[in-house]
């Protein structure tokens, strides 16, 4: 107790002192006139641009607005400077209100002009307050009556992996969404894209949550997924003993080919490779391509590959070649 005493004692006769006093008295006239000047800053006469956020109310049930039903106009104010402090930080331009039955056009669509606009925010800015500009020039916001249809969605952007590595397959979730908009705008959405994506120099697998990219009066439903980028080692392989097909032979003739069967080479992934089998693959010779030829070799046709690779090539490319006549 004796020592927080002398503390307290020697705190005030270091406060108290000449010279501290007299810096004490400095900085209670400084700050004294610092209030005096922000009191004459804020009473003079200034124009601030402020963002005020519009919303649409009263929506009938039956309709389902395509647009968001909050958007933000920006607004440039003539006032005193404390009255457009209260504009920027304070809430009483937060809750414009514009109900749908006044500005609905009719055909899909509502329309609020700067006018119209500029009368919404009179209701709620203070008297002394001049409205300077409006923008943008008008407010439209898109609706229908519950129209809608469902789309897949597909990523968009540069999605690369490090080297030696490839995007084996993407998945999403969902993978699919229900998409609002007017008739003529659902005939023409044949998918549903996500914003540019941007991710380079991954090895592992990528999960990235994002957003649908926008369109104007389309609503989308969820208006966000997560894609799923799998990897891959990328390797060279071949996979040999494929049977060779013959199409559009007569039915009174067989074709022998010598080899019968044949090897194909790719580039895939170490995963990919080893769910592969030579029924995979299709290689073909085409009939009507040999009944007028005069060689002794038939040309080869890759026809079908499995998804998942790239680069797939026949190790041998013409073979010899028997027709048989069969008996019917």
């Amino acid at each position: 107790m004796f020592q927080l005493r002398r503390v307290f004692v020697a705190i005030r006769d270091f406060l108290f002192s000449r010279a501290n006093r007299e810096f004490l008295i400095f900085l209670f006239f400084l700050a004294l006139s610092g209030v005096f000047w922000l009191m004459t800053t804020l009473n003079e006469t200034y124009e601030q641009e402020v963002t005020v956020p519009v919303h649409i109310t009263d929506i009938p049930k039956d309709i389902m607005l395509t647009s968001d039903e909050t958007d933000s106009i920006k607004v440039v104010f003539r006032d005193r400077g404390i009255q457009l402090l209260y504009y920027i930080y304070g809430k009483q331009l937060q809750d414009i209100k514009a109900s749908f039955k006044s500005f609905d056009q009719g055909n899909g669509t509502g329309v609020l002009t700067s006018n119209d606009l500029a009368k919404l925010v009179r209701q709620y800015m203070a008297t002394s307050s001049k409205i300077v500009t409006v923008k943008p020039d008008k407010l439209v916001f898109y609706y229908n009556t519950g129209v809608y249809k469902r789309v897949p969605v597909r990523w968009k952007g540069r999605v690369i992996p490090e080297h030696l590595y490839f995007l084996s397959h993407v998945s999403y979730y969902p993978d699919s969404v229900t998409v609002y908009a007017s008739e003529e705008k659902l005939d023409s959405i044949r998918m549903a894209y996500t914003e540019p994506l941007n991710y380079v120099g991954f090895r592992d697998t990528l999960s990235v949550d994002c957003r649908l990219l926008r369109i104007e009066g389309v609503k989308m439903v969820p208006d966000n997924i997560r894609c799923t980028f799998h990897t891959d080692v990328l390797t060279e392989e071949s996979i040999s003993d494929i049977p060779i097909q013959a199409i559009n032979m007569p039915p009174d003739k067989v074709l022998r080919t010598f080899p019968a069967k044949v090897a194909v080479t790719f580039v895939t992934g170490v995963n990919v490779y080893r769910t592969l089998s030579a029924d995979d693959f299709t290689v073909i010779v085409d009939y009507n391509e040999l009944k007028n030829s005069k060689s002794e070799k038939c040309n080869l046709y890759l026809q079908q590959v499995p998804q998942g690779i790239t680069r797939a090539s026949l190790v041998t490319r013409q073979v010899d070649y028997l027709i048989e006549e069969t008996d019917q």
